[in-house]
């Protein structure tokens, strides 16, 4: 089998069926690039519950009558509760904020928004204590033993939070992956119908080669490889896409959440990490569709 003959067919349906081709490569990329996405927010989620997996905190409010008459926490009930959280053997580590204390993390944490600053006052926040437990999964054990204690008004729990958080970002990744699921079956109905058509706009030359004693898979070969470097430049394409939606939306949408350490980035070696999988996925899928597609719909 002669390569320049398989290839310089393979350039020559690429060409003659050019609309279809570049159909093909778009609706490919798109995929892929869905495909890819969602991967890279399963990374990113795995990397921010590794962030906040050791700094899961119970907090636990005291009343307002304790928060501005024992800022020192030397009298009861805030002094026993003090005692009680030290001996618990499911408390790693305990941390007394006052209402001062309380008000100035305040403010750091919105310094971005002054107008928010301006209209808080110290008394509208709780006196606290900010307690890391021994198994952060746990936090039950805690809140429900403190539940309802002199001088504790309200007990919450940060991995609530965290799993509407990280149950949000599921969703997305979730959408993310069903989109891409109707893309590629677009994409694969559109392999289907490009090997069809490059195969029947060439079967008068394919039919001589045929009676001169030319095989079947040497016939078909450029056929299927035709399927496969357009699947090779949809996934490049969606490999460029990814980088571009890094740099020019990423980057920009989420550098503020990020420099705060609320989530871990994607960085350029997360992209590096999935595209292989994206290379796989497009040479594999461009490759069972167009076999198929000729051994079940072309008779060549």
């Amino acid at each position: 089998m002669r390569a320049s003959f398989v290839f310089s067919e393979v350039l020559t349906g690429l060409r003659r069926n050019i609309t279809m081709t570049i159909a093909m490569i778009i609706t490919t990329a798109i995929s892929l690039a869905l495909l890819g996405g969602g991967l890279l927010v399963v990374r990113m989620i795995d990397k921010t519950q590794a962030l906040y997996q050791d700094k899961v905190e119970v907090s636990i409010y005291l009343t307002d009558d304790v928060s501005s008459t024992d800022k020192e926490c030397q009298n009861d009930p805030c002094k026993g509760l003090r005692s009680k959280l030290e001996g618990d053997p499911a408390v790693d580590s305990i941390t007394f904020e006052n209402r001062d204390q309380a008000f100035e993390r305040f403010k750091q944490i919105f310094e971005a928004q002054p107008e928010l600053v301006k209209l808080a006052r110290p008394e509208a926040l709780p006196a606290s204590f900010r307690v890391k437990l021994v198994d952060p999964e746990r936090p039950e054990v805690v809140t429900q033993a403190y539940q309802g204690q002199a001088g504790i008004d309200t007990i919450t729990d940060q991995s609530e939070f965290l799993d509407r958080f990280f149950n949000a970002l599921n969703g997305v990744r979730n959408m993310t992956f069903a989109v891409a699921l109707f893309m590629a079956i677009a994409a694969l109905l559109l392999i289907s119908n490009t090997v069809q058509l490059s195969a029947f706009t060439r079967r008068t030359e394919v039919g001589i080669m045929r009676l001169v004693g030319a095989t079947r898979w040497y016939t078909q070969l450029p056929f299927l490889l035709e399927a496969m470097v357009t699947g090779l430049i949809g996934a490049l394409v969606a490999i460029l896409g990814l980088v571009g939606l890094k740099v020019v939306f990423l980057d920009d949408v989420l550098a503020d959440p990020i420099n705060a350490g609320v989530v871990r980035s994607v960085d350029g070696l997360d992209i590096l990490l999935v595209s292989p999988w994206l290379l796989l996925v497009a040479l594999g899928i461009s490759a069972i569709t167009g076999y198929v597609t000729l051994r079940l719909y072309v008779r060549t």
